[in-house]
């Protein structure tokens, strides 16, 4: 199947660009226009060369098929981790500038609104939003809980509770999940999942210093799988609503050093050793050590992945599959 695909670059691009791969735009929002308004029979690509990308507003993924359209649309980097030449400085960053946005149930910001089915997100970084007047923001956003088909790869989330606040990396419902080989940073929730969440997966990805969840999660009671994470420095690893008693299992990773397991959503966040679980080959003893930036010039290739003295390199949770 052909493909409608949009080349984006925030040095080189130029406003009135073609976007083909020797013309590209500057900006990510115009390029996100124009697949809006796409209508044909063709998958959508939005590739992104380094740089920064600034979000003005919340950006809407669809195309003017509307409910109709099932076609894969894809927001990827030109280069990605596992790329022999690629180096942090090559992944592109997502930033939102914008003041709050969005009344859906609270007050918040939202960067990329998901309107349509079958969407991914690779090889990208999101960071938090700086505006003063937004506590709450959220790089990744579905509020139709009947659309299905969202892939995660690859992708660091990185906040930081002082300045760049980031309520969390997905704020989503609806079915099929997928977050494979992602980084959650200092977010204060990695991920909120709430309304009919099915065909749910969270694989080979890192968590840590999440300052209220690491998972927020609904009331589903469908099956998911959750395999070889590492969840750490975290207030909570799971929460789910007050009441609710679903069978959970969690397989192959390592969930240790955080000040609470589960708990319970009832105004605050509640510890409950009451929780319906099936858990294989978790470890919940061992101690985590990232790769952090220190005083080098340039950030470490594998900068937030593990350190060779952690506990946990036998899962391959990081950025990188290979």
């Amino acid at each position: 199947m052909r493909a409608q695909t949009i080349y984006v670059d925030a040095v080189k691009g130029k406003s009135e660009a073609t976007g083909t791969i020797t013309d590209p735009l500057l900006s990510l929002e115009k390029a996100m226009t124009i697949a809006n308004s796409f209508a044909g029979k063709e998958q959508v690509s939005i590739k992104l060369e380094p740089g920064l990308y600034v979000l003005s507003q919340e950006t809407i993924v669809k195309t003017s098929r509307e409910d109709n359209d099932t076609l894969k649309f894809t927001i990827e980097a030109v280069h990605m981790p596992d790329d022999k030449d690629w180096q942090p400085a090559k992944m592109p960053v997502i930033q939102s500038v914008s003041s709050n946005n969005s009344k859906v149930q609270f007050t918040h910001s939202v960067g990329f609104m998901v309107g349509k089915s079958n969407v991914s997100f690779k090889g990208l970084k999101f960071v938090g939003n700086a505006s003063p007047d937004v506590a709450y923001y959220y790089p990744i956003t579905r509020e139709n809980e009947n659309l299905y088909g969202l892939e995660v790869s690859q992708c660091y989330f990185i906040g930081e509770k002082n300045s760049t606040r980031l309520q969390s990396g997905l704020w989503t419902h609806g079915a099929g999940i997928h977050v494979d080989h992602c980084i959650f940073y200092n977010c204060r929730n990695a991920m909120v999942l709430i309304k009919s969440i099915k065909d749910l997966s969270i694989t080979n990805s890192i968590i840590y210093g999440a300052y209220e969840s690491a998972i927020w999660f609904g009331p589903s009671e469908a099956e998911f799988v959750f395999r070889n994470n590492i969840v750490t420095h975290c207030n909570f690893f799971w929460v789910r609503p007050k009441d609710t008693q679903p069978l959970y299992t969690f397989s192959n990773s390592l969930i240790t050093e955080n000040d609470n397991y589960m708990g319970y959503i009832s105004g605050d966040l509640v510890p409950t050793p009451n929780s319906n679980l099936k858990e294989i080959g978790i470890r919940k003893q061992g101690q985590v050590k990232l790769v952090e930036i220190k005083t080098d010039r340039d950030q470490p290739h594998n900068y937030l992945n593990l350190s060779p003295a952690s506990d946990g390199n036998d899962l391959h949770a990081g950025i990188f599959k290979k």
